[in-house]
């Protein structure tokens, strides 16, 4: 991983200091990464709808000592982007590393969901993702060089039950990446592509995402500080590394879904649906993100920094392998590693059943006061 301590002029490029975009960047792992940037001097562009969490990331930025420059740009909106991509240019300079992070995400069931909102997840995750992309790659091809940098998840690997909406877009970027890539290569440019994927983090957004079961949401455990994901990001703008995983859930999740997707399947259907809700139940009006911006919802971090693990060997390992690197080690130990991962797992399971049963714990429910969606309407 890369040292906090590293000199300002590891972000000066020809001369002068780096331009960094990041969207989503006000909260989350999109703050951390900010932050992150900030504190090598870069000149950092945060893409975010919030006017207030704009302005309290471009002080955070500036106090750390970066330039900032705060648009308000919905991600889903391409010509938003397109046109904070000038104005970036315009008033920071070239542009050398474009990260796409923006997100948001549904807790419910498929049949729970609306339309709309399977359109608004998609339209932010992932869209978002390819007009930033497309919006970087314009400014990148001209001058033959350039990063850009796609966050995204152990799910783009591996589903789990409620998200599906976010699951289907995170599967979405890694072949829409992968298939950039290849034309990339093609036409033998030299930007560079890479995507970081992501175990559970501690993030706001749990506290404000669209949930539509009766308790809060949690990331599913282990979790970790989004420190830890700015630093491998900061890592990936750096280095020519195609992919790379962060935590242990992550590796586990790719060489699960490879040799027994069908056993996932079965333990997620329990373990992945009670593990990703907390004891506490959603209180009436509640306020969530998902067509507009909540208020006083930023920072780096959530709620569950007394769960959270604020380092991780694996995450160094991976960096400095790169994906080719993980495959083969994955190979090499996936029988024994596989076992371990299972047998713990299922203790896990056979854990969370007893502490159920131990206090009582109502069953994650889909919530009595969410409209009918037009499939459960009959329509």
């Amino acid at each position: 991983m890369p040292d906090r301590d590293l000199p300002v002029r590891a972000n000066v490029r020809r001369g002068r200091r780096e331009v960094v975009v990041i969207t989503g960047g006000t909260s989350g792992v999109g703050r951390a990464v900010a932050q992150r940037f900030a504190a090598q001097g870069a000149h950092v562009a945060v893409l975010a709808r919030g006017h207030d969490g704009l302005a309290e990331t471009a002080a955070d930025i500036e106090a750390r000592g970066g330039r900032a420059l705060a648009i308000a740009a919905d991600v889903a909106n391409a010509e938003e982007v397109f046109a904070a991509a000038e104005r970036i240019e315009r008033e920071l300079g070239p542009i050398d590393i474009w990260i796409n992070n923006a997100m948001t995400t549904v807790f419910g069931r498929v049949e729970d969901l609306s339309p709309d909102e399977y359109r608004r997840v998609t339209d932010v995750t992932y869209h978002g993702f390819v007009w930033g992309t497309q919006a970087a790659l314009a400014k990148m091809r001209v001058r033959n060089r350039g990063t850009i940098v796609q966050v995204g998840s152990a799910l783009a690997y591996r589903a789990i039950p409620l998200q599906s909406a976010y699951c289907g877009a995170k599967h979405a970027i890694r072949a829409f990446t992968d298939s950039l890539r290849s034309e990339l290569l093609h036409e033998k440019l030299d930007v560079h592509l890479t995507m970081v994927q992501l175990p559970a983090v501690n993030t706001p957004q749990f506290s404000h995402c669209l949930n539509k079961m009766e308790r809060e949401p949690q990331p599913v455990p282990p979790i970790f500080q989004p420190e830890i994901i700015a630093d491998a990001i900061y890592y990936a703008a750096h280095h020519r590394r195609r992919e790379i995983f962060v935590g242990h859930p992550t590796v586990e999740a790719v060489i699960g879904q490879k040799f027994a997707p069908g056993l996932l399947d079965r333990f997620l259907a329990h373990g992945g649906w009670e593990g990703q809700f907390t004891e506490r139940r959603v209180e009436p009006g509640r306020k969530y993100n998902l067509f507009e911006p909540v208020p006083h919802q930023y920072g780096a971090h959530g709620r569950f920094d007394d769960k959270a693990r604020r380092s991780d060997p694996v995450t160094a390992v991976t960096t400095r392998l790169g994906a080719a690197g993980v495959t083969w080690l994955v190979l090499a130990i996936a029988p024994v590693w596989g076992a371990v991962v299972l047998g713990r797992r299922l203790w896990g399971l056979s854990r969370t059943l007893k502490l159920e049963q131990q206090r009582r714990l109502p069953r994650a429910r889909p919530r009595s006061d969410i409209p009918l969606t037009y499939a459960a309407q009959g329509r």
